[in-house]
């Protein structure tokens, strides 16, 4: 497989401004529906598959926040002990949307955007599920490309995910730290495909990281992937994610790294042991 990267027709200028901003929407979407200016949470998280949006709201209380100004989201908002409001946004699936609903949610006052994504298994190392936290992701789709320049990878900030890899680690739950293959077609995902993926050493495939990496880089935001790999490309009895659709383990982990980028923001002291792709519960042991 090659990532092919060259320019359309239109022509691309990462580093000119936009004539169409998220402010602009967020501004006539107000203005359209009566809604008041009001904040988002601090720590955002983007659900593809729904099931910890569901979960939050069964079992803390979230409700909507209608002050919430996208035309094509929900966000939800619950208080937690400990950590205070948080938002989750259900169904947000691929680069493209992800990306505009980032771009929305840190308009609005989002300090750090935490994506959980259903991911296939790419590196058969542990049986699924279970979890990877993404540090680089192969850009095999289209959005990332708006944001930077040419390459074949974009990577995580290496401070945040560090300070955020050392707080999953004593969770009893099985994450590691790995790289992803992004994709835009996942009916598309070829053996050559895998293989390809396989061989630059990455753990799984997914839909969105590649293009919020992206964004995360050229706006300098706080961004983090968070992969639960459910299937293993459609063998059979794949997708079983666990009790509550794996949202239960998830909720730990969202926990664990909400309160580790809280302390960050305060004290700006980043750990600096992140390992890579050993499993974090090994140094627990």
């Amino acid at each position: 497989m090659n990532v092919a990267w060259g320019r359309s027709s239109l022509g691309r200028d990462i580093d000119a401004p936009s004539v169409f901003l998220p402010e602009s929407m967020l501004r006539e979407a107000r203005r359209q529906r009566g809604l008041s200016v009001a904040p988002v949470p601090d720590i955002c998280v983007l659900d593809p598959d729904g099931d910890l949006a569901a979960f939050m709201i069964g079992c803390h209380g979230a409700t909507l926040m209608t002050e919430w100004a996208c035309y094509h989201s929900e966000l939800l908002v619950c208080t937690l002990p400990g950590i205070g409001r948080i938002g989750v946004i259900g169904k947000v699936v691929g680069a493209p949307y992800a990306v505009m609903v980032a771009e929305l949610l840190f308009t609005s006052g989002c300090r750090l955007l935490v994506s959980l994504s259903s991911a296939g298994q790419i590196a058969a190392i542990a049986e699924p599920p279970y979890f990877v936290l993404i540090d680089r992701a192969l850009r095999d789709e289209g959005t990332s490309g708006h944001y930077l320049p040419p390459s074949d990878e974009v990577t995580a900030d290496a401070d945040l995910l560090a300070t955020l890899a050392h707080a999953l680690r004593g969770t009893g739950q099985h994450v590691v730290v790995g790289g992803s293959w992004t994709t835009d077609a996942p009916f598309r995902e070829t053996a050559r495909a895998v293989a390809h993926a396989r061989s630059r050493r990455l753990l799984v495939v997914e839909m969105e990281a590649a293009g919020l990496y992206a964004f995360a880089r050229a706006s300098r935001r706080d961004v983090v992937c968070l992969a639960h790999v459910t299937n293993r490309l459609g063998a059979p009895g794949d997708f079983d994610k666990g009790a509550a659709g794996g949202a239960v383990e998830a909720f730990e982990l969202i926990v664990r790294l909400a309160a580790a980028w809280q302390a960050r923001s305060t004290l700006r002291t980043p750990d600096q042991s992140l390992r890579h792709p050993e499993s974090l519960q090994q140094d627990d042991r």
